[in-house]
């Protein structure tokens, strides 16, 4: 006699799709916790250590199931990001390479988050000398937003148009940038704002000569490059904007434009 199957009972099946999802999340948990408990470890460790610590806590994070907390991940990424590129003394030994990394994960998990904008172009335009690539990453939140989802959204058009200026000379697309960021802040409300926009967007329409701002960006990132490689790249930028370069009996470097420009 052949024994029959009984059909596993549909009134079950919520809590077992329940209890998947609370498994995974506790994963997800696991994970994050062990972050936080590894964090001492960091001070027994090399700048170097502590950069590869870095990293694998990053891919840690990538690799850590979202469950559709995007958000909560990006949040915690981003306090992550804040610990990694506050660390000065390390970051003197090592650099910042790490920056565009925690990056990419913030806008990809959580594009709307508006506050990190700031941060993302300091840290990867000026920090690490890669201006196309911080303008890329905020191109998903001027994607992903818009007026009504946040009050504050037309700040990333706002650093967009200030990364085209001061460091690509992209006029055209820095004047885009400005006249959508006072569309957006016109639709939240922000009146005064708007019109700051509107004007930069029309000064740089009938002025377009951003070498003068253009030489301030680059002598920035220059100043601001641990290591050679970025520096070089800050080097030739600025050359190429006419600038001259001196050095004095201390080996202190100085850039300086002809009076003429």
């Amino acid at each position: 006699m052949q024994a029959k199957v009984k059909p596993f009972p549909k009134t079950k099946l919520p809590l077992l799709l329940n209890s998947a999802i609370v498994a995974l999340a506790l994963v997800g948990v696991v994970a994050l916790q062990q972050l936080q408990l590894d964090r001492p470890r960091l001070s027994t460790l090399t700048p170097e250590q502590q950069e590869q610590q870095w990293g694998l806590r990053l891919q840690l994070l990538e690799q850590t199931p979202t469950l559709d907390f995007d958000n909560l991940i990006a949040d915690w990424t981003f306090l992550n990001f804040i610990q990694y590129f506050g660390d000065d003394p390390a970051r003197l030994q090592t650099g910042y390479d790490l920056n565009d990394d925690y990056f990419k994960l913030i806008t990809q998990l959580d594009p709307r988050f508006v506050e990190i904008y700031l941060f993302l172009s300091s840290a990867v335009s000026f920090y690490q000398a890669d201006p196309e690539l911080s303008i890329q990453l905020m191109d998903r939140g001027t994607d992903a937003l818009s007026p009504t989802m946040h009050p504050d959204a037309f700040l990333v058009w706002r650093y967009k148009g200030l990364d085209q200026l001061l460091l690509l000379g992209d006029i055209q697309g820095s004047v885009r940038s400005h006249e959508m960021a006072a569309r957006w802040a016109q639709a939240s409300g922000n009146t005064e704002l708007a019109e700051i926009y509107r004007r930069t967007a029309e000064f740089l329409k009938t002025d377009p000569d951003s070498t003068r701002v253009r030489f301030w960006g680059w002598q920035e990132v220059y100043y601001t490059a641990i290591d050679r490689q970025r520096q070089q790249k800050a080097e030739e930028e600025l050359l190429k904007l006419g600038a001259k370069k001196q050095v004095d009996s201390q080996g202190r470097v100085t850039f300086s434009l002809p009076e003429s420009e």
